[in-house]
């Protein structure tokens, strides 16, 4: 006795289940390693920008309008979780990630670059320095601290999240990119 095969929608159903659990759980992760340093993981007290790598590694596969929803969600997930709660104006991360995620997206990926680590670290290392200057412009615009030291500290932490994040940029695009690649293959 054979048993009935479960209806083709059923299993759409599943698989998109699955798949938006491991897009939501893989950017709490990213969310989560923020505050994470371990030996090796820190140049100049400056760690890997995980959200950026997230937000960079679901741009790549999406058209610019999801690349821009997903860092501006990212960004305010960040903002939920790094900016104090006084009440005063600070600037947000999610200009700079929703323009990263509308940016990347917007790359002529078949004709100028191909998918594989080197040039998404090339990616990373480009985009890490647009999302820095992105947080650098609205501190200069909210004028709360010294435009000297914004654009001083500007080029520490962009060049020190740019090659940090670079270096790192393959522990989060080669799972996930395999991953949403089996999806719209299946």
């Amino acid at each position: 006795m054979r048993l009935p095969l479960a209806p083709k929608n059923s299993i759409n159903w599943g698989r998109n289940l699955l798949n938006g659990l491991i897009t939501v759980v893989s950017a709490l992760l990213c969310l989560g390693l923020l505050p994470v340093r371990l030996p090796g993981m820190e140049l100049v007290g400056i760690g890997p920008d995980w959200p950026l790598l997230w937000v960079v590694t679901w741009s790549l596969r999406r058209t610019p309008l999801q690349g821009l929803v997903g860092g501006v969600v990212m960004g305010w997930l960040q903002d939920a979780l790094t900016n104090p709660a006084t009440g005063g104006l600070w600037p947000s991360h999610a200009v700079g990630l929703g323009l990263v995620g509308w940016l990347t997206a917007r790359l002529e990926k078949d004709r100028l670059i191909q998918e594989d680590f080197i040039s998404v670290a090339l990616i990373v290392f480009a985009m890490a320095v647009v999302n820095e200057t992105a947080m650098a412009l609205q501190w200069s615009v909210l004028g709360s601290r010294p435009l000297t030291a914004v654009w001083t500290d500007h080029q520490r932490l962009a060049l020190g999240s740019a090659v940090l994040s670079s270096l790192w940029a393959p522990i989060v695009y080669l799972p996930l990119s395999q991953w949403w690649k089996r999806q719209t293959l299946a």
